[in-house]
């Protein structure tokens, strides 16, 4: 008899954990999949692209209904669960219809959050999370309106991006001295600020929001400073929490994520966790590389296997306005590790290694990030690059043959 494996969420971390689990053991499981969303699963990292107008509507749907039906896995969308039930295994939906299961996994994602400010709840203020938000943002942006993204990491970066492409006043707003200060180093932040700006996008640094103005909807921002900017539209991107309410009503451990073990199992047995929602080791990603890694390693648990997930180094990778950037490890200034940097001003690149010894725990690249996956593989290995140290600036090509064996040898 097939095991009843329920899947609340239906995210990317959900639609990965399906395709896995039908390679893994495709016979073994009946499966139903509830997702508080009316639509089928999509790509939430290419909604800032939507925005812009580089993908179709289409384009960002992972599954269609058809694939759900061929392949006997059971879909619900628009009905959120509410309660589960942890001893008699089943959870109850909005619409009052029950859900027995075996297994039970947790791909519920994050929401987003809104500054703890006054005027954060008026008509006017968005978060950057869903189709529906891509939808005001769009009429927003098709009206030439003046809009105010709250928030300098990679989320607000893309939505101002994609409002200025589509034709929106964009002025980006970020508390810090320099946008992405968790991804990017000085330089190579102010490399993104100049490309944001080349697209017409207003960057507005060391900015703290105090208040949403406006009578009955937003019509701007408030600063500590006492300055003001007027907006017909505030974003707010200025990040994500675990969604892990449900979760935690049902008795599971729940810190700032749900917890789980290296086998992504939570403190109650037959119930998992993955993506955003999860913590692991104390680290809640938030990221979709760890997120479908840890449904590929979950499918094989299921399946029989003994395989764990021990994390990763993460990496960020992005197209601002056409200059790609990209970072991985610890790339910031710690004065126990050598800092290689090469910068082409004319070329517009820039790059920097971080080395532990003999070993790359770090870089950041900016406008060329062709070896970006190569370095990130030498991080993630460990591997001694002793034999290379003075061409690995100069990219795959340069060091590679000087490691020899090395690399191909490293665990």
């Amino acid at each position: 008899m097939a095991t009843k494996v329920l899947i609340i969420g239906n995210g990317m971390a959900s639609v990965r954990l399906l395709e896995c689990l039908l390679r893994h053991a495709p016979e073994r499981f009946s499966i139903t999949v509830a997702g508080a969303e009316p639509t089928e699963g999509y790509n939430r990292v290419l909604l800032s692209a939507l925005l812009a107008q580089d993908v179709a509507e289409q384009d960002v749907i992972l599954k269609d209904r058809g694939w759900y039906e061929q392949n006997g896995i059971t879909l619900i969308s628009g009905d959120p669960v509410m309660t589960v039930d942890a001893v008699m295994r089943c959870a109850t939906l909005a619409s009052g219809l029950c859900l027995a299961f075996d297994q039970c996994v947790f791909a519920t994602g994050s929401h987003p959050i809104r500054l703890p400010v006054p005027g954060m709840d008026k008509p006017g203020v968005i978060t950057f999370r869903d189709l529906p938000d891509v939808a005001a943002m769009e009429q927003a942006a098709d009206r030439g309106q003046r809009v105010a993204v709250i928030g300098g990491g990679l989320l607000g970066i893309e939505a101002a991006y994609g409002l200025a492409k589509r034709g929106a006043d964009v002025t980006l707003v970020h508390v810090m001295e320099r946008l992405m200060e968790r991804q990017l180093d000085a330089a190579a932040a102010n490399l993104v600020k100049k490309a944001l700006a080349a697209r017409n996008v207003k960057v507005l640094l060391a900015h703290q929001t105090l208040e949403v103005t406006g009578e009955e909807i937003a019509d701007g921002l408030l600063f500590a400073d006492g300055t003001r900017l007027k907006a017909d539209l505030v974003v707010c991107a200025v990040g994500i929490r675990p969604n892990a309410d449900l979760a935690k009503t049902a008795g599971l451990a729940v810190n700032r994520g749900i917890v789980v073990d290296d086998a992504l199992r939570t403190n109650i047995t037959g119930f998992h966790a993955i993506g955003e929602c999860a913590e692991h080791r104390g680290i809640a990603y938030g990221l979709v590389e760890p997120a479908y890694a840890q449904a590929d390693i979950l499918a094989r648990q299921l399946a029989g296997e003994c395989v764990n997930f021990e994390g990763m180094v993460l990496a960020t990778n992005l197209k601002v306005s056409g200059l790609p950037v990209f970072s991985a490890g610890n790339f910031m200034n710690d004065p126990a590790l050598q800092s290689v940097l090469l910068t082409e001003r004319k070329a517009g690149t820039y790059r920097k290694l971080v080395l532990d010894g003999d070993r790359l725990v770090g870089c950041v690249l900016v406008g060329n990030t062709d070896d970006a996956l190569w370095y990130l593989d030498l991080i993630r290995r460990g591997t001694d690059v002793s034999q290379a140290r003075h061409l690995m600036i100069h990219g795959r090509d340069f060091a590679e043959p000087a490691l020899g064996g090395s690399y191909d040898q490293a665990a």
